[in-house]
């Protein structure tokens, strides 16, 4: 039973959920299992001190109030404007059972793109991956996550959404990846997020149409500012795919250039970029010291993207892998992530 490894977690008995463990899951293989089941439980979050979705808390759920009359998307404005997420919850409820999730989802997102430079990005890039589980995990009660949206716009105050132009220009892939390799310069958290911010639009593109997705992408531009653009990484090739156990030797040392250089060697082919996203993910695994820092995952996953679809453009990708590297190993056992 997976009820007693959730009472652990809610009570933060990390002894708890050790114990659960060694004697309900020795070998990992119900670890997927584990993974589904904390969707409800882990929604419940709290937003301190930089307004974002990421660090956990235990609090009481508001009481479920059944889908009420219908509700327009100014309701939502109106309640965010008077901080008062149990209304908001309640809407936003309601919303879905009238319009579905995929509506909702559209609408925060354009609401939250208006708000990327006060949210550092988390407006969009983690309220899209929280909608994103919503719908794909549908056979799920939600009612944690809408109250957790509720709770962070209303903290936030993202409760006004910008008109968005009937004819908004797309930009071009050339532009477009200009703007990305802006995004993928620099180092620390701030930056990282221009990456990932990126990354959660392309995720949530099938959601909007083509004037609503050249709107965010315009304010995703504007989140990045005037950012200058980094020296592209250049490094010789490593034709032959290491060993993982060669890789962890240096990704463990925190060796950047060497861990490049293998990178370099591995994004042409498909199978090259295959194997670099499993030596990277194995790797973070087999570092972590149990801080929590969800920006580990999601800079990771924007890293990959960015490594994939720009992989006929080495400079680019290049660039968002050695951001990633340098945010992981300088954060390695961090405190809290912001």
């Amino acid at each position: 039973m997976i009820d007693p490894l959730l009472k652990v977690i809610e009570e933060s008995d990390p002894d708890g959920v050790s114990q659960w463990w060694k004697i309900e899951n020795p070998s990992g293989a119900r670890a997927w299992e584990v993974h589904l089941a904390l969707f409800s439980l882990v929604q419940r979050v709290l937003n301190p001190p930089f307004i974002n979705p990421h660090l956990p808390k235990l609090e009481p759920l508001p009481p479920r109030s059944p889908p009420g009359s219908s509700v327009s998307f100014a309701a939502f404005e109106a309640a965010i404007r008077e901080n008062n997420p149990e209304m908001t919850a309640i809407l936003m409820n309601s919303f879905i059972a009238q319009n579905g999730t995929a509506e909702l989802a559209r609408n925060l997102l354009l609401l939250g793109s208006g708000y990327l430079e006060q949210s550092l990005g988390h407006s969009v890039s983690c309220t899209a991956f929280i909608l994103l589980e919503m719908m794909e995990r549908s056979d799920q009660d939600s009612w944690p996550a809408i109250t957790l949206l509720a709770d962070y716009f209303c903290k936030g105050q993202f409760h006004m959404m910008a008109e968005v132009p009937g004819k908004a220009r797309l930009r071009s892939e050339e532009i477009l990846g200009q703007h990305l390799m802006r995004a993928a310069s620099g180092n620390g958290i701030v930056n990282l997020h221009h990456t990932i911010t990126r990354y959660a639009i392309e995720r949530v593109r099938h959601l909007l149409s083509e004037a609503e997705y050249a709107h965010v992408i315009s304010r995703w531009i504007e989140f990045i500012g005037e950012k200058a653009t980094e020296a592209p990484v250049v490094l010789p090739v490593r034709q032959e795919t290491p060993e993982y156990s060669d890789f962890f030797r240096d990704f463990s040392r925190r060796d950047e250039g060497q861990v490049l250089q293998y990178f370099a060697g591995m994004l042409s082919a498909e199978q090259g970029r295959r194997t670099m996203g499993q030596y990277l993910l194995k790797g973070v695994c087999d570092l972590y010291q149990g801080q929590y820092n969800p920006h580990f995952l999601t800079g990771l996953g924007s890293a990959l993207w960015v490594a994939d679809r720009y992989r006929e453009s080495p400079t680019i990708a290049l660039n968002a892998l050695r951001q990633y590297v340098n945010f992981f190993f300088a954060r390695e056992q961090p405190g809290p992530g912001l």
